[in-house]
Protein backbone atom coordinates (compact mmCIF):
# COMPACT_ATOMS: atom_id res chain seq x y z
CA UNK A 1 0.00 0.00 0.00
CA UNK A 2 1.92 3.19 -1.05
CA UNK A 3 1.05 6.74 0.05
CA UNK A 4 1.12 10.09 -1.26
CA UNK A 5 0.63 13.25 1.03
CA UNK A 6 0.35 16.71 -0.54
CA UNK A 7 -0.98 19.44 1.79
CA UNK A 8 -1.08 22.43 3.61
CA UNK A 9 -2.37 23.85 7.11
CA UNK A 10 -1.75 27.73 7.26
CA UNK A 11 -2.82 27.92 10.79
CA UNK A 12 0.01 25.55 11.70
CA UNK A 13 2.31 26.91 9.20
CA UNK A 14 2.41 23.22 7.64
CA UNK A 15 3.44 22.45 3.82
CA UNK A 16 4.17 19.12 3.86
CA UNK A 17 4.73 17.03 0.25
CA UNK A 18 5.66 13.22 1.24
CA UNK A 19 5.45 9.83 -0.52
CA UNK A 20 5.97 6.01 1.44
CA UNK A 21 6.27 2.97 -1.05
CA UNK A 22 4.78 0.07 -1.14
CA UNK A 23 6.60 -2.38 2.42
CA UNK A 24 8.37 1.12 3.38
CA UNK A 25 8.41 2.05 6.74
CA UNK A 26 9.11 5.86 6.52
CA UNK A 27 10.94 7.82 9.94
CA UNK A 28 9.37 11.37 10.66
CA UNK A 29 11.88 13.23 12.47
CA UNK A 30 12.05 17.19 13.80
CA UNK A 31 12.08 19.40 16.20
CA UNK A 32 9.08 19.79 18.23
CA UNK A 33 6.52 21.84 16.22
CA UNK A 34 7.90 20.86 13.06
CA UNK A 35 5.01 19.08 11.91
CA UNK A 36 4.94 15.10 12.44
CA UNK A 37 1.78 15.26 14.86
CA UNK A 38 -0.46 17.14 11.84
CA UNK A 39 1.54 14.70 9.19
CA UNK A 40 -0.17 12.25 11.20
CA UNK A 41 -3.73 13.79 12.08
CA UNK A 42 -3.86 14.71 7.70
CA UNK A 43 -3.26 10.93 7.18
CA UNK A 44 -5.59 9.56 9.92
CA UNK A 45 -8.48 11.54 9.03
CA UNK A 46 -8.02 13.81 12.43
CA UNK A 47 -7.21 16.83 10.54
CA UNK A 48 -8.53 18.79 7.05
CA UNK A 49 -5.88 20.47 5.05
CA UNK A 50 -6.87 23.81 3.06
CA UNK A 51 -5.80 22.36 0.17
CA UNK A 52 -4.14 19.24 -1.48
CA UNK A 53 -4.80 15.82 -0.97
CA UNK A 54 -3.97 12.32 1.17
CA UNK A 55 -3.74 9.20 -1.56
CA UNK A 56 -3.67 5.58 -0.17
CA UNK A 57 -3.15 2.96 -2.19
CA UNK A 58 -4.55 4.70 -5.58
CA UNK A 59 -7.66 5.56 -3.27
CA UNK A 60 -8.22 9.48 -2.18
CA UNK A 61 -8.63 10.10 1.10
CA UNK A 62 -8.50 13.26 1.07
CA UNK A 63 -9.28 15.87 -1.97
CA UNK A 64 -10.56 16.03 -5.10
CA UNK A 65 -14.04 16.83 -3.57
CA UNK A 66 -13.63 13.91 -1.78
CA UNK A 67 -13.11 12.73 2.37
CA UNK A 68 -13.46 9.30 4.07
CA UNK A 69 -14.01 9.42 7.41
CA UNK A 70 -11.11 8.07 10.08
CA UNK A 71 -12.97 4.85 10.93
CA UNK A 72 -13.11 4.41 7.06
CA UNK A 73 -9.91 4.84 6.27
CA UNK A 74 -8.18 1.06 7.43
CA UNK A 75 -5.46 3.03 9.21
CA UNK A 76 -4.03 2.42 12.53
CA UNK A 77 -2.47 4.62 15.13
CA UNK A 78 -0.04 3.03 17.62
CA UNK A 79 0.90 5.74 20.40
CA UNK A 80 3.10 5.91 23.12
CA UNK A 81 -0.24 5.25 25.39
CA UNK A 82 -1.79 2.02 24.48
CA UNK A 83 -5.42 3.42 25.36
CA UNK A 84 -6.93 0.06 26.14
CA UNK A 85 -10.31 -0.42 27.30
CA UNK A 86 -9.86 -0.56 30.97
CA UNK A 87 -13.25 -2.99 31.40
CA UNK A 88 -11.61 -5.56 28.97
CA UNK A 89 -9.14 -7.83 28.99
CA UNK A 90 -6.09 -8.32 27.28
CA UNK A 91 -7.77 -10.75 25.16
CA UNK A 92 -10.86 -8.59 24.38
CA UNK A 93 -9.20 -5.39 23.87
CA UNK A 94 -8.23 -7.93 20.69
CA UNK A 95 -11.28 -9.15 20.07
CA UNK A 96 -13.28 -5.92 20.39
CA UNK A 97 -11.21 -4.41 17.20
CA UNK A 98 -11.84 -7.42 15.06
CA UNK A 99 -15.61 -7.39 16.06
CA UNK A 100 -16.52 -3.83 14.93
CA UNK A 101 -14.88 -4.90 11.41
CA UNK A 102 -17.56 -7.59 11.36
CA UNK A 103 -15.25 -10.89 12.05
CA UNK A 104 -17.80 -13.68 13.69
CA UNK A 105 -17.42 -14.26 17.26
CA UNK A 106 -15.23 -17.45 17.40
CA UNK A 107 -12.73 -16.43 14.76
CA UNK A 108 -12.52 -13.05 16.33
CA UNK A 109 -11.32 -14.93 19.40
CA UNK A 110 -9.12 -17.08 17.78
CA UNK A 111 -7.18 -14.44 15.85
CA UNK A 112 -6.72 -12.54 19.29
CA UNK A 113 -5.63 -15.78 20.79
CA UNK A 114 -3.22 -16.14 17.75
CA UNK A 115 -1.89 -12.33 18.19
CA UNK A 116 -1.58 -12.51 21.80
CA UNK A 117 0.65 -15.87 20.87
CA UNK A 118 2.72 -13.46 18.19
CA UNK A 119 3.49 -11.54 20.73
CA UNK A 120 4.62 -13.67 23.58
CA UNK A 121 2.10 -12.66 25.52
CA UNK A 122 -0.25 -15.41 25.65
CA UNK A 123 -0.20 -15.88 29.45
CA UNK A 124 -1.60 -12.29 30.13
CA UNK A 125 -5.13 -13.11 27.53
CA UNK A 126 -7.31 -13.06 30.91
CA UNK A 127 -5.47 -10.00 32.44
CA UNK A 128 -7.11 -6.02 32.54
CA UNK A 129 -5.05 -3.34 31.82
CA UNK A 130 -4.42 -2.51 35.48
CA UNK A 131 -2.81 -5.32 35.92
CA UNK A 132 -0.21 -5.20 33.21
CA UNK A 133 3.08 -3.65 33.20
CA UNK A 134 3.82 -0.67 30.84
CA UNK A 135 5.47 -2.97 28.13
CA UNK A 136 2.75 -5.64 28.70
CA UNK A 137 0.20 -3.02 27.91
CA UNK A 138 1.54 -1.77 24.88
CA UNK A 139 2.41 -5.30 23.45
CA UNK A 140 -1.48 -5.70 23.81
CA UNK A 141 -1.84 -2.94 21.99
CA UNK A 142 0.80 -3.79 19.04
CA UNK A 143 -1.08 -6.55 18.82
CA UNK A 144 -4.88 -5.15 18.87
CA UNK A 145 -3.14 -2.66 15.84
CA UNK A 146 -1.66 -5.58 13.88
CA UNK A 147 -4.82 -7.80 14.17
CA UNK A 148 -6.73 -5.44 12.43
CA UNK A 149 -4.74 -5.77 9.74
CA UNK A 150 -4.87 -2.26 8.82
CA UNK A 151 -3.97 -1.00 5.09
CA UNK A 152 -1.16 1.78 7.07
CA UNK A 153 0.15 1.70 10.52
CA UNK A 154 1.10 4.88 12.04
CA UNK A 155 3.47 4.73 14.81
CA UNK A 156 3.62 7.82 17.05
CA UNK A 157 6.68 7.41 19.03
CA UNK A 158 5.46 4.02 20.30
CA UNK A 159 8.38 3.32 22.64
CA UNK A 160 8.84 6.61 24.55
CA UNK A 161 6.84 5.50 27.44
CA UNK A 162 8.24 2.61 27.96
CA UNK A 163 11.36 1.26 30.42
CA UNK A 164 15.28 1.27 29.17
CA UNK A 165 15.38 -2.54 29.41
CA UNK A 166 12.06 -2.96 27.69
CA UNK A 167 12.26 -1.19 25.06
CA UNK A 168 14.88 -3.12 22.63
CA UNK A 169 13.08 -6.48 22.87
CA UNK A 170 10.21 -4.53 21.72
CA UNK A 171 11.72 -2.83 19.17
CA UNK A 172 13.16 -5.71 17.26
CA UNK A 173 9.88 -7.38 17.83
CA UNK A 174 8.35 -3.91 16.41
CA UNK A 175 11.16 -4.76 13.61
CA UNK A 176 9.70 -8.21 12.37
CA UNK A 177 5.82 -7.54 12.29
CA UNK A 178 6.39 -4.12 10.31
CA UNK A 179 8.98 -5.76 7.48
CA UNK A 180 6.09 -6.41 4.85
CA UNK A 181 3.77 -3.39 5.84
CA UNK A 182 3.38 -0.17 5.02
CA UNK A 183 4.42 1.95 7.86
CA UNK A 184 4.89 5.61 9.22
CA UNK A 185 6.44 6.23 12.51
CA UNK A 186 7.55 9.65 14.48
CA UNK A 187 10.35 9.02 16.64
CA UNK A 188 13.30 11.03 18.45
CA UNK A 189 15.20 7.97 19.30
CA UNK A 190 17.79 7.84 16.35
CA UNK A 191 17.20 3.71 17.79
CA UNK A 192 13.71 3.71 16.78
CA UNK A 193 14.83 5.26 13.10
CA UNK A 194 18.01 2.56 12.32
CA UNK A 195 15.70 -0.41 13.98
CA UNK A 196 12.90 0.36 12.48
CA UNK A 197 12.84 2.84 9.22
CA UNK A 198 13.94 2.35 5.55
CA UNK A 199 13.82 5.69 5.11
CA UNK A 200 13.53 9.32 6.63
CA UNK A 201 11.93 12.71 6.30
CA UNK A 202 13.20 15.07 8.33
CA UNK A 203 10.83 18.17 8.98
CA UNK A 204 11.62 21.86 10.28
CA UNK A 205 9.13 24.58 9.99
CA UNK A 206 6.55 22.54 8.73
CA UNK A 207 9.00 21.72 5.38
CA UNK A 208 10.50 18.70 4.45
CA UNK A 209 14.22 19.83 5.43
CA UNK A 210 15.87 16.52 3.84
CA UNK A 211 15.41 12.75 3.26
CA UNK A 212 17.06 9.68 2.43
CA UNK A 213 17.81 6.16 3.65
CA UNK A 214 17.77 5.49 7.19
CA UNK A 215 22.19 4.97 6.79
CA UNK A 216 23.28 7.16 4.36
CA UNK A 217 21.02 9.99 6.30
CA UNK A 218 22.07 9.52 9.82
CA UNK A 219 25.99 9.50 8.68
CA UNK A 220 25.83 12.17 6.43
CA UNK A 221 23.41 14.22 7.56
CA UNK A 222 22.92 17.88 6.10
CA UNK A 223 21.18 20.11 8.82
CA UNK A 224 22.55 20.86 12.16
CA UNK A 225 18.84 18.83 13.55
CA UNK A 226 19.69 15.68 11.73
CA UNK A 227 23.45 16.02 13.02
CA UNK A 228 21.89 16.15 16.46
CA UNK A 229 19.52 13.51 16.08
CA UNK A 230 22.73 11.41 14.99
CA UNK A 231 24.27 12.17 17.40
CA UNK A 232 27.22 13.31 15.56
CA UNK A 233 29.32 17.62 15.34
CA UNK A 234 28.72 18.98 11.81
CA UNK A 235 30.60 21.86 10.20
CA UNK A 236 30.74 23.45 6.64
CA UNK A 237 33.45 25.05 4.85
CA UNK A 238 35.47 25.34 1.94
CA UNK A 239 37.49 23.08 0.26
CA UNK A 240 41.14 23.48 0.06
CA UNK A 241 44.17 21.43 0.34
CA UNK A 242 42.77 18.49 2.43
CA UNK A 243 41.14 20.43 4.64
CA UNK A 244 37.88 21.70 5.39
CA UNK A 245 38.56 25.74 6.07
CA UNK A 246 35.94 26.91 8.32
CA UNK A 247 34.56 30.66 9.11
CA UNK A 248 37.18 31.81 11.24
CA UNK A 249 39.96 29.94 8.76
CA UNK A 250 40.51 26.97 10.43
CA UNK A 251 40.98 24.09 9.22
CA UNK A 252 40.11 20.64 9.44
CA UNK A 253 41.54 17.88 7.83
CA UNK A 254 39.64 15.46 5.93
CA UNK A 255 40.34 12.12 3.42
CA UNK A 256 38.23 13.46 0.13
CA UNK A 257 39.05 14.94 -3.45
CA UNK A 258 36.67 18.10 -3.85
CA UNK A 259 37.21 20.67 -6.48
CA UNK A 260 38.93 23.55 -4.79
CA UNK A 261 36.79 26.14 -2.82
CA UNK A 262 34.20 24.16 -3.04
CA UNK A 263 31.52 23.48 0.14
CA UNK A 264 32.08 20.39 1.88
CA UNK A 265 30.22 19.03 4.96
CA UNK A 266 32.58 17.45 7.73
CA UNK A 267 30.57 15.19 10.16
CA UNK A 268 32.14 13.47 13.11
CA UNK A 269 31.40 11.92 16.58
CA UNK A 270 31.99 13.79 19.67
CA UNK A 271 34.02 10.99 20.83
CA UNK A 272 37.04 11.70 18.30
CA UNK A 273 37.50 15.12 19.57
CA UNK A 274 40.30 16.04 21.69
CA UNK A 275 42.10 18.96 23.44
CA UNK A 276 45.44 20.12 22.26
CA UNK A 277 47.84 22.51 23.43
CA UNK A 278 48.79 23.96 19.80
CA UNK A 279 46.80 24.28 16.67
CA UNK A 280 43.21 22.99 16.66
CA UNK A 281 39.85 24.63 16.45
CA UNK A 282 39.94 27.27 18.53
CA UNK A 283 36.48 27.52 20.81
CA UNK A 284 34.63 29.14 24.51
CA UNK A 285 33.06 26.13 26.41
CA UNK A 286 29.55 27.09 26.83
CA UNK A 287 28.45 24.02 28.38
CA UNK A 288 28.96 21.23 30.79
CA UNK A 289 26.94 18.09 30.69
CA UNK A 290 27.37 14.25 31.90
CA UNK A 291 27.17 11.87 29.51
CA UNK A 292 27.32 8.10 31.31
CA UNK A 293 31.11 7.82 32.49
CA UNK A 294 31.82 10.77 30.26
CA UNK A 295 31.26 14.93 30.34
CA UNK A 296 29.67 16.54 26.50
CA UNK A 297 31.78 19.63 26.45
CA UNK A 298 29.55 22.00 24.23
CA UNK A 299 31.30 24.87 22.22
CA UNK A 300 29.91 27.08 19.28
CA UNK A 301 29.36 24.26 16.69
CA UNK A 302 31.63 21.32 17.97
CA UNK A 303 30.95 19.03 21.22
CA UNK A 304 33.71 16.85 22.68
CA UNK A 305 32.69 13.90 24.87
CA UNK A 306 35.87 14.01 27.03
CA UNK A 307 36.69 11.90 30.96
CA UNK A 308 35.72 14.04 33.95
CA UNK A 309 39.69 14.37 35.15
CA UNK A 310 40.75 15.60 31.66
CA UNK A 311 37.57 17.94 32.54
CA UNK A 312 39.24 18.66 35.46
CA UNK A 313 42.87 18.47 34.82
CA UNK A 314 42.38 21.62 32.50
CA UNK A 315 39.72 23.29 34.76
CA UNK A 316 36.90 23.38 31.82
CA UNK A 317 33.87 25.70 32.60
CA UNK A 318 31.60 27.82 30.43
CA UNK A 319 33.65 30.37 29.47
CA UNK A 320 36.68 28.53 29.53
CA UNK A 321 39.03 28.78 25.66
CA UNK A 322 39.64 25.67 24.58
CA UNK A 323 41.42 24.57 20.92
CA UNK A 324 40.01 20.97 19.70
CA UNK A 325 41.45 18.52 17.28
CA UNK A 326 39.45 16.00 15.30
CA UNK A 327 41.78 13.03 13.60
CA UNK A 328 41.61 13.17 10.28
CA UNK A 329 40.36 9.45 9.29
CA UNK A 330 37.60 10.13 11.92
CA UNK A 331 36.00 12.70 9.92
CA UNK A 332 33.26 11.89 7.26
CA UNK A 333 33.14 14.76 4.37
CA UNK A 334 30.69 14.99 1.69
CA UNK A 335 29.73 18.11 -0.84
CA UNK A 336 27.35 20.57 0.92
Amino acid sequence: MSLSLCASVPERGVELELEVADGETLALIGPNGAGKSTALSLIAGALRPATGQVVLDGQVLTGQGRWVPPHQRQVTTLSQDPVLFPHLTARGNIRFGLRAQGQSRQRAHREAGRWLAELGISELADRRPAALSGGQAQRVAIARALAADPRLLLLDEPMAALDIDVAPALREQLRGFLAPRTALIVTHDVLDALSLADRIVVLEAGRVAEQGLTRELLTRPRTAFTARFAGLNLVTGRWAGGAVVLEDGTRLRAAGDFRAGSWVHAAFRPSAVRLTANDGIPRTVTGLLPRGDLIRVRTRGVAADLPPQEIAEHRLEPGSAVRLEIPAEAVTAYEA
